[in-house]
C-alpha cells in the first residue's frame, strides 16, 4: 500500500474551509535508527490547532493494529523518546505519540489534562483514518501524567480501546501533596487545590472510574519516587469497587522508569494483555 510522505495532504472533512478535528495536514518522513520501523512526524488538527507527534510503523506489513502512547511530564520535561515508541512498534503496532499542543512547533499551550486532553481524543480519530492502521478501537498506553490523558480518552471517546496505566497519576490531589517540587507548576497550570479543587478532580481518574468503559491494566514499580505506588493501588481499589475490568502488575523494587531488561519484560506483558483484549472483542463481534 503506497503511503504518502513529506507532503501537505488534502484536508478531508473540511467544514467551512476549516479542517475537522483529527484531520492529518502533514506527514514528514524522518530518519529511523530502528531496523524495520518507519518513522514520521505528523501534524493534525485538534480544536483548530495544529498539533504534532511521532508515528512509528513496522515497515514490513501494513495495515497493522494502531496504538497511542500518551507521554508524561509537561513541555520539555518527559518529551516523547523515539526508542520508547520503537520498542512498541516492534511488537507489530503502528504507534502514534502526540507531543500535545504547544510542543515541538505545535500551536497552543498544554494544560496538564485540561483542554489538551482533546489532543489525545483527536489523535484517535487521526489513527482511525491512517492507511497503515487496521479498523477498530485504538488502545492507549499512558505513562505518568499521560495516564490521566489516556483515561480521560477512555471516559470520553467512543473510539478508545483498552488502556494501560504505567507509573500513572490517578489522583492529582495526591500528586500535589507528594511532589513538593511540582506545586508551583500545578498552581500555575491547574490552579490551587483548595480554590480550584474541581480542576484537580476532573484530572483525577479515581474520582470518576464509573465512567471508564474499557478494560484497564495498571503497571507500576513499587519503588517509584515520582508517582507513588499508592496511586496505582488507589486506582485498582476504585476500579474494583466500581466493578470495572482491570488487572494490576506491580514490579517490586523498580522506580518510575524501568531498566531496559525489566522494561522489555513489562512491555511483553502489556502487549500480551492488549492482544488478549483485542481477541475478546473480535470474538464478541463474531
Amino acid at each position: 500500500m503506497p503511503i504518502p510522505t513529506d507532503t501537505n495532504l488534502p484536508q478531508s472533512g473540511l467544514t467551512g474551509g476549516v479542517p475537522a478535528d483529527g484531520t492529518l495536514v502533514q506527514r514528514e518522513s524522518l530518519r529511523s535508527l530502528a531496523k524495520g520501523i518507519s518513522l514520521y512526524r505528523l501534524t493534525y488538527i485538534s480544536q483548530g490547532l495544529q498539533v504534532k507527534g511521532y508515528l512509528a510503523v513496522p515497515a514490513a506489513a501494513v495495515p497493522v493494529p494502531g496504538l497511542i502512547y500518551c507521554r508524561g511530564g509537561i513541555r520539555k520535561v518527559g518529551m516523547v523518546r523515539k526508542r520508547r515508541i520503537f520498542s512498541m512498534a516492534r511488537r507489530g503496532y503502528a504507534v502514534f505519540a502526540p507531543f500535545y499542543r504547544g510542543n515541538e512547533g505545535g500551536e497552543g499551550r498544554e494544560d496538564f489534562g485540561g483542554e489538551d486532553r482533546f489532543d489525545v481524543h483527536h489523535a484517535i480519530t487521526l489513527m482511525q483514518s491512517l492507511p497503515e492502521v487496521q479498523s477498530g478501537p485504538i488502545p492507549l498506553i499512558g505513562f505518568s501524567r499521560g495516564a490521566l490523558m489516556a483515561l480521560l480518552a477512555a471516559k470520553e471517546c467512543e473510539g478508545a480501546g483498552p488502556v494501560v496505566v504505567w507509573g500513572g497519576v490517578s489522583d492529582l490531589l495526591d500528586t500535589y501533596e507528594e511532589r513538593v517540587d511540582l506545586r508551583r507548576m500545578l498552581k500555575r497550570v491547574v490552579g490551587h487545590p483548595r480554590k480550584q479543587a474541581e480542576c484537580y478532580e476532573r484530572r483525577s481518574p479515581v474520582r470518576w472510574v464509573d465512567a471508564i468503559r474499557v478494560p484497564v491494566m495498571i503497571v507500576h514499580g513499587t519503588a517509584d519516587a515520582q508517582v507513588s505506588v499508592e496511586q496505582a493501588r488507589k486506582l485498582g481499589a476504585a476500579l474494583e469497587r466500581a466493578g470495572k475490568e482491570y488487572t494490576m502488575e506491580l514490579y517490586d523494587g523498580l522506580g518510575h522508569r524501568f531498566p531496559k531488561e525489566d522494561d522489555e519484560r513489562a512491555l511483553d506483558a502489556v502487549f500480551g494483555w492488549i492482544a488478549s483484549k483485542r481477541e475478546q472483542a473480535e470474538g464478541r463481534e463474531r
